[in-house]
């Protein structure tokens, strides 16, 4: 996905404000495993999956949670570390070899100073990064195991595919024994 398809499906600038925003960008690759973000660490800079597939999770004793997935044309960022620029919480790992976009934080943030345009773009990026929150929080809170399964597989169909079934079992706050169950019952 390219970088200009990424900015306007947030939302779409005039040229000349999306020839700012699009020059701090950067493309960069990595491999399979890498881990993009580190948890306890500031993250100064944002990303958008050109290619290739993300999760967001956090390490406990009793092992990993993965609360998030990314994918092409995603964005990739620890939101804390992007809004208070304070340290996040959440571990992002690559789980395909991948291929990102990337701006530092401080300059999209002297860009927003200086063009409301872009300001509203960036304002809107984390309106809809909050309303993702939201849906997955609900979602977690309010439905099964097997409801939050037909979700994904309804929404996000090839996450089944791409992602190992751990993952997708931790997001789904199951066993990976009762998502077997669940895969076994749909059939």
């Amino acid at each position: 996905m390219s970088l200009e398809e990424i900015l306007d499906q947030i939302y779409p600038l005039t040229n000349p404000s999306k020839k700012q925003l699009m020059a701090i960008f950067e493309e960069e690759t990595y491999p399979k495993s890498h881990i993009l973000i580190k948890a306890q660490k500031i993250e100064p800079k944002l990303y958008f999956m050109k290619k290739g597939i993300v999760r967001g999770y956090s390490e406990f004793e009793t092992g990993d949670i993965t609360f998030w997935f990314g994918k092409e044309g995603n964005p990739i960022l620890s939101m804390k570390s992007y809004v208070e620029n304070k340290r996040g919480y959440e571990n992002i790992e690559l789980l395909e070899p991948s291929t990102v976009y990337s701006a530092d934080s401080h300059t999209l943030k002297l860009l927003f100073k200086k063009d409301i345009a872009i300001a509203n773009w960036g304002r809107i990026l984390a309106e809809q990064e909050l309303i993702k929150t939201e849906e997955r929080l609900i979602s977690r809170q309010l439905r099964t195991a097997t409801e939050r399964y037909l979700e994904l597989i309804s929404n996000e169909p090839d996450l089944i595919k791409r992602v190992p079934l751990n993952h997708i079992a931790s997001y789904l706050g199951i066993t990976q024994v009762s998502l077997s169950r669940i895969r076994a019952t749909l059939k």
